[in-house]
């Protein structure tokens, strides 16, 4: 007969064979953001291509509220119950903890999605959970990002710390003597301050800490200054520098798109932008190019696309940090930094409805500080949006910033800024004048929800461009690339014998193909809606689906505005205007006729001797650094390329 004690020992002997899962994390400090991880686990027993490891910050985040996740299954050896993930972690201020789980097919909840639609993972079966795992300093500072104010010889720069302690900021022309100090001021938002969910949920917030900003002041024209914000107690960033504007220079380079958003190494609750990746590396090597040149970027809304869920921000400019801490980073808002049910402007006609995610602004807001005053009341608790509407000079022209988010019907003070800024640009100093909004004013995308919004555009704003002889109006929104010819009220400018003319109509370009991969269909035949042949209007006279930015350069005789694909780094679309009014176009003019650029068009088409020094094998800078893919829509000019050569079929049409 078998013993009390026997049985016990044989329980004994069983549960010793039965091993318990394990998951093990290194290192267990990272320095900074971006710093690579390893999980590793062992002992699943039963694998199943269910089972995942979910993020959390903080640790004791309940089970549902992870940062993001990885199925096992993305390691190789996934099925023999054990493997390894590497990935960077970005610091949230607070430590991480990784779990993992079993989730089984009956469990999977259509109630449960995420922004594409697939089942988000279950948390019942918890099989293993890591130690802690942090940051050397979780206090920062992080995320650097600088910005233009009114004045010319100054450069405000902002950054995150995790305590609102004083911090400073130090700068110089001098790499080891950055000695010169500016005072930083500090503010933050609390949950309390979003307007809806997920923001003001559990599921969706997290701390954004502190945000500082200072301003580096008597900067001499076209310097190379150093700098780096900290504190001796709390510590210091890496030296950074940058170019200062030059006044005297009417030489001008930007970087400009809209809709990039970021790209996250995890999968979570929202989609996030695989595309930014390589957006950012062809800007980087432009940047390098450059050498002691000033320039500067501009990003025309639809921000990070957090929508909600605070750490994407945190994502968002860790992943811009290598640039906006090079030059200036502009920004205007969109409707997926912004709209949400209850905004205090909503006419019948606008297709205003929930896309910010219950953020209405806010980090927006605080994060970046624009030139200017411009606010509009939340008719909440909430801080007051900030950011709407500015402009500045850079060489020689003057850029303007608006929102289509808030009230631009004459008579509101946006609609006066407008007006009393264009009126009074020096087009003797500033020869140029280029506006810049979220939501196009001119498509010839599937966009019919937009379409009452854009006549009120055209209403009550394209009057005051042509008025005004507004050089470029650029757009974001349609997230495919797209340019008009000359244009007001659907016209384009007249042709005469000396050459196409501008005739005072602005040349509209959309540029909202920096990221977000929801792409629109064309606008369809009326007479057969039901099949993909979508015909190109003549005012439109380039439409491209490659993700990609565009690049402008001007000088007081000519600006170049080159369309810049991300899949090979190379030109696919240029416009130049003449300081006397003249348009030739890369793809085909308004008129229909290949136009030959000046020999200033250099190898790959970069335009003008500011990109002199870029050599052929100058591609290769950077891209080390860097891994993204390219989803192969191929671009079309309307007089290069047959309508039958192209196929355009919609990836998602109801979101942009």
């Amino acid at each position: 007969m078998i013993t009390h004690l026997q049985i016990l020992l044989i329980f004994s002997l069983l549960s010793l064979s039965i091993a318990t899962p394990t998951i093990t994390v290194t290192p267990d400090s990272l320095s900074k953001s971006g710093d690579t991880i390893k999980l590793e686990w062992s002992d699943i027993s039963d694998p199943s291509e269910l089972d995942w490891v979910g993020l959390y910050s903080p640790p004791d985040s309940h089970h549902h509220h992870f940062i993001g996740y990885f199925f096992l299954n993305s390691s190789s050896t996934w099925k023999s119950g054990f493997g390894s993930i590497s990935f960077p972690l970005i610091n949230l201020r607070h430590p991480y903890q990784f779990r993992i789980f079993r989730w089984v097919q009956s469990e999977v909840d259509s109630t449960k999605m995420d922004h594409d639609r697939n089942p988000l993972p279950r948390t019942k079966h918890l099989l293993a959970q890591s130690k802690e795992v942090s940051f050397e300093r979780l206090n920062g500072p992080e995320q650097v990002h600088l910005g233009f104010t009114d004045r010319e010889d100054e450069m405000r720069v902002v950054f995150v710390a995790g305590d609102g302690g004083e911090r400073v900021v130090k700068y110089g022309e001098e790499e080891d003597e950055v000695r010169q100090v500016a005072a930083t001021a500090a503010e933050r938002y609390q949950v309390e301050d979003m307007c809806d969910g997920p923001a003001n949920q559990s599921v969706g917030w997290r701390d954004p800490g502190f945000i500082f900003n200072g301003v580096m002041t008597n900067l001499k024209k076209g310097k190379r200054y150093y700098y780096k914000v900290g504190s001796d107690s709390g510590g210091w960033s890496p030296t950074y520098s940058f170019v200062s504007r030059n006044e005297d220079s009417d030489e001008t380079v930007a970087f400009m798109f809209g809709d990039m958003g970021t790209a996250t190494p995890y999968r979570t609750f929202i989609r996030t932008q695989d595309e930014s990746i390589s957006t950012l590396k062809w800007i980087l090597r432009d940047i390098e190019a450059l050498g002691n040149k000033p320039a500067f970027v501009s990003h025309i809304g639809d921000i990070s696309y957090a929508r909600g869920y605070a750490w994407i921000w945190d994502n968002f400019f860790n992943q811009i940090e290598p640039v906006a801490s090079k030059m200036a980073y502009h920004v205007c808002i969109g409707n997926h930094e912004y709209d949400w049910p209850q905004q205090p402007w909503k006419p019948e006609w606008a297709a205003y409805a929930k896309d910010g995610g219950g953020e209405c602004g806010v980090p927006y807001s605080l994060r970046f500080k624009m030139p200017g005053n411009s606010s509009f009341s939340t008719g909440t608790r909430a801080p007051a949006t900030r950011n709407l509407y500015y402009s500045f000079n850079m060489g020689s022209v003057h850029f303007v910033y608006f929102s289509t988010e808030t009230n631009f019907l004459q008579g509101s003070a946006q609609y006066k800024f407008l007006e009393h800024d264009l009126e009074n640009v020096d087009r003797k100093k500033t020869p140029f004048v280029v506006v810049q909004g979220h939501r196009p004013m001119y498509t010839t995308s599937n966009e019919i929800r937009d379409t009452p919004l854009r006549e009120k555009m055209q209403q009550h704003l394209e009057p005051l461009l042509v008025k005004n002889n507004v050089t470029l109006a650029l757009w974001g929104h349609v997230h495919r690339y797209e340019r008009f010819c000359p244009l007001n009220n659907f016209t384009c400018g007249e042709i005469d014998s000396s050459g196409p003319k501008q005739g005072g109509y602005p040349v509209h370009v959309v540029i909202g193909m920096a990221g977000q991969d929801w792409q629109p269909i064309w606008e369809p035949r009326p007479e057969h809606t039901d099949l993909p042949i979508f015909p190109q209007p003549k005012r439109s006279i380039y439409r491209g689906g490659e993700f990609g930015y565009t690049r402008l350069v001007a000088t007081k005789k000519k600006l170049t505005l080159s369309y810049v694909g991300n899949h090979d780094g190379e030109v696919h679309d240029t416009v130049e205007i003449l300081a006397t009014g003249e348009v030739f176009s890369g793809s085909g003019s308004a008129s229909g006729e290949k136009t030959e650029f000046p020999d200033t068009v250099l190898e790959g088409g970069m335009a003008s001797p500011i990109f002199s020094q870029f050599v052929k094998g100058g591609s290769v800078l950077l891209l080390g650094a860097f891994v993204g893919y390219v989803i192969g829509f191929v671009s079309r000019s309307r007089k290069e390329t047959p309508a039958s050569g192209n196929s355009w079929l919609p990836v998602k049409t109801e979101d942009s």
